[in-house]
């Protein structure tokens, strides 16, 4: 039997089969625990290449041949736990006698040590693309009628009800089966349900379109770690508002990002391909680089989810109606198969760190006490884990417990680096807790500082900028006022330029690490860079230590 197999280099480059028609039993156990190795890396996902000899040429099968190999993989599939899927078929050499095929199956199982994959998905875009309806309608299973009653569910405040207008950050969640199924609203009561039957989930971050809100859509981009981005574009108002914006901040922070042309059914077809053009133009613009792919088939679907997934210049574009359901279907294949961006080696890597959580969001729970949301960075946390938050105002760290932890409203004992989650830390005082804030394990002394150096980009001003200077800081979950106390070199700086530039924090030392990246704003001003050098605090007493940075400071 020619069994071809392609060296296993990427968690998501397919491996290459040839043909699987009854294979010896030692050949059949050695590719089982392939796929198994294959599962592992991919985190629990993995997609196969039937009718492809190693080097990649599609040779294609007879269609007996084609069904014995899927068969042959669907025991593989069942031997290590896991269900397949068959993602798409297709004839390679029309010109034959026999028809040639080849196709692609995904392959997923839960790892056993956790209980989904978890993907997160920031949603961007200017007010009123239909954000918000999309992912009512995703969630909720349901078309909405028009007039953004999709929406309704995911608002939060009776503003955002009344005004029809996201103004905080909500998360909602669409989960996929093994088999490839949609897991929403439509047919479980509660997320508990969902997070049960899913063995994929995408957790969408909806972040605000206005401009008043921008903070909060900055903020979203930067603490909660998006994989990707889907930035919505109106068909009938094309490239408006703030979604420039949303698209260079998105590209600012390295986010991968897809695009969704919504509303097509109030246009007529030349107004939604007029705006598919303009957006095309603007990709291919010297400063995004991207490669436009449009897609309009199941087929396109699939090869956009492994494209992007391999090459972060590739843009799909997807143009739906939440109202008629057009092309949602190819939205979901697409959700379905993307893979995540780290493998299986990067996640435990971080996981061997010693463990901080970064504070995102602060509730008081009745009958549980204080709560905090946000993302685990690095290590693993436990129920009754020891650590310590920080920084107070005047730098000090201070110990606490956490009680319990959820993972999208379900209990959860161990959280890993990664993930998002809520902890519960019992009788800890909320007044205590500010958002920004990080909780770290004991033994890490972690660095906290007044004064830090970030390598700048200027990417607009209406005049110059120089030394007294305040802008507004993002880096991760700090957002803070910041005084620029140095310009290295220069004078003064213009749109466009770069510099090294000294800031001081204004209101309480933060903790931070060099190399992360870093957003600031004032009115028009714009920027962005990374954090190149810290002058840390001495613990406890929040004054500065002998400077390492500018003697002139």
């Amino acid at each position: 039997n020619n069994i071809g197999m392609s060296s296993l280099v990427s968690a998501f480059s397919p491996p290459l089969q040839l043909k699987l028609i009854d294979p010896t039993q030692y050949r059949f156990e050695h590719l089982a625990t392939q796929m198994k190795w294959r599962l592992q890396e991919g985190r629990g996902e993995a997609v196969y290449q039937i009718g492809v000899d190693d080097n990649g040429m599609l040779v294609g099968l007879s269609e007996e041949d084609l069904r014995s190999s899927l068969k042959t993989l669907g025991r593989m599939a069942e031997k290590v736990g896991a269900d397949i899927t068959i993602l798409r078929e297709r004839e390679v050499d029309h010109d034959a006698d026999i028809p040639r095929k080849i196709a692609e199956v995904l392959i997923r199982k839960v790892p056993d040590d956790q209980q989904f994959l978890d993907l997160r998905v920031a949603v961007l875009g200017n007010v009123d693309s239909g954000k918000s309806t999309l992912l009512g309608v995703l969630t909720q299973g349901e078309l909405d009628n028009g007039r953004g009653r999709a929406r309704l569910n995911l608002f939060r405040h009776l503003h955002e009800i009344q005004t029809g207008r996201t103004s905080s950050i909500s998360f909602e969640i669409l989960g996929f089966n093994s088999k490839g199924e949609v897991v929403n609203y439509s047919e479980s009561r509660t997320a508990e349900e969902i997070c049960e039957s899913a063995s994929k989930m995408i957790t969408f971050i909806d972040l605000a379109g206005h401009h008043k809100y921008l903070k909060t859509t900055i903020f979203g981009l930067t603490s909660y770690c998006p994989d990707f981005a889907m930035l919505v574009v109106s068909a009938n108002t094309g490239i408006a508002g703030t979604t420039r914006e949303h698209l260079g901040l998105a590209m600012a922070l390295k986010v991968p990002i897809f695009i969704v042309v919504s509303k097509v059914d109030l246009c007529k077809r030349d107004t939604v391909e007029r705006t598919v053009r303009q957006l095309e133009r603007i990709l291919k613009q010297p400063g995004c680089n991207k490669v436009p792919l449009v897609v309009s088939t199941a087929d396109d679907a699939v090869t956009a989810a492994q494209q992007f997934a391999q090459s972060p210049s590739i843009t799909p574009i997807f143009t739906v109606s939440s109202v008629s359901g057009e092309s949602l279907n190819l939205l979901k294949v697409f959700f379905n198969i993307i893979p995540p961006l780290s493998n299986s080696k990067e996640q435990e890597e971080l996981m061997q760190q010693l463990t901080e959580f970064q504070v995102d969001e602060i509730y008081t729970v009745p009958d549980v006490g204080t709560v905090v949301g946000g993302t685990l960075y690095s290590g693993i946390c436990r129920e009754g884990e020891q650590l310590v938050v920080g920084p107070t105002d005047s730098g000090q760290f201070l110990k606490l417990t956490v009680c319990s932890i959820q993972r999208n409203r379900s209990a959860c004992r161990v959280l890993r680096a990664g993930q998002a989650a809520t902890l519960a830390l019992d009788t800890f005082d909320r007044s205590l807790l500010r958002k920004g804030m990080v909780m770290v394990s004991p033994e890490m002394n972690p660095t906290i500082c007044w004064l830090f150096e970030a390598e700048i980009v200027l990417l607009f001003h209406a005049k110059t900028f120089h030394k007294g200077f305040q802008v507004t800081v993002h880096v991760g979950n700090i957002r803070q006022t910041a005084t620029v106390k140095a310009v290295h070199g220069k004078e003064e700086l213009r749109t466009g330029e770069k510099a090294v530039v000294c800031f001081k924090f204004i209101k309480h030392p933060e903790y931070l690490k060099v190399g992360a990246k870093l957003l600031f704003r004032e009115g028009a001003t714009k920027g962005i860079g990374q954090v190149t050098k810290l002058q840390p605090v001495s613990h406890g007493t929040g004054e500065p230590q002998p400077s390492q940075l500018d003697p002139r400071i």
